[in-house]
């Protein structure tokens, strides 16, 4: 009956800017809106998203320090690494599933291939040199490159940033010549030409971009990547 006796904190284990810092500030809001108190979005990145988790793991637990859990440290970590400093099944009680993504292949527009089959193409005329961008080591955005490299059969260069803004900014700035990223990062780059979409990696395409074909699309029928965001308590 009590709760929340003090402000609420949402921490999100990525940097200000992507796709898990904008869905944590949404419902920082309609929260505040709800409880009467004041919800906040707490930005602490790093380690793809292990630092922040920490921190909520040993938090608290009184509910008032939240965790925007995402898909590399809540699932893929413990695959990646062997030992964690929290344990992602017994640490945290799930609250509500927010939403789902999926990940758009875009290049610089300067990178000569307009479809996936034509970087494919390039990067076996080119092995290991060209590289991919992506918010982290084990995100599935980094994951995505990883088994498309394998499909393939190709050879590139995983660069992990702290954040989506970064690994998109590289992109546009020609540094690198590709990532996978989420929709909601990348549309608005797409839409003013900033960069090209090759591919989605949902089974179906976007209706955003319904001109893009997906992965499985282009020659890889067994290629599907998504992503979930949640809210957890310690």
């Amino acid at each position: 009956q009590t709760y929340p006796a003090k402000p609420i904190r949402i921490i999100v284990p990525w940097t200000a800017g992507g796709t898990a810092d904008t869905r944590a500030r949404i419902v920082a809001q309609r929260l505040s809106e709800s409880l009467g108190q004041q919800v906040l979005a707490d930005n602490r990145p790093g380690a793809s998203g292990q630092i922040g988790t920490d921190l909520v793991a040993k938090a608290a637990p009184d509910g008032h320090t939240l965790l925007l859990a995402t898909t590399a440290p809540n699932s893929t970590a413990p695959s990646l690494y062997s030992k964690l400093s929290y344990d992602p099944m017994k640490d945290f009680a799930p609250v509500s599933l927010i939403a789902f993504t999926f990940y758009v292949l875009s290049v610089n527009p300067a990178v000569p291939v307009k479809t996936i089959p034509e970087l494919v193409k390039l990067a076996r005329a080119r092995p290991g040199e060209l590289n991919f961008s992506s918010p982290g080591n084990g995100t599935p955005n980094h994951l995505s490159g990883e088994m498309l490299k394998t499909m393939a059969g190709i050879r590139m260069q995983h660069i992990p940033f702290k954040g989506s803004a970064q690994a998109i900014a590289d992109v546009i700035g020609g540094q690198i010549p590709l990532n996978f990223e989420n929709m909601a990062v990348v549309l608005p780059h797409v839409k003013a030409g900033k960069v090209r979409a090759l591919g989605v990696t949902s089974a179906q395409r976007s209706p955003f971009l319904p001109e893009v074909l997906t992965i499985a699309e282009s020659g890889y029928p067994a290629f599907e990547a998504v992503g979930w965001f949640g809210l957890m308590a310690q």
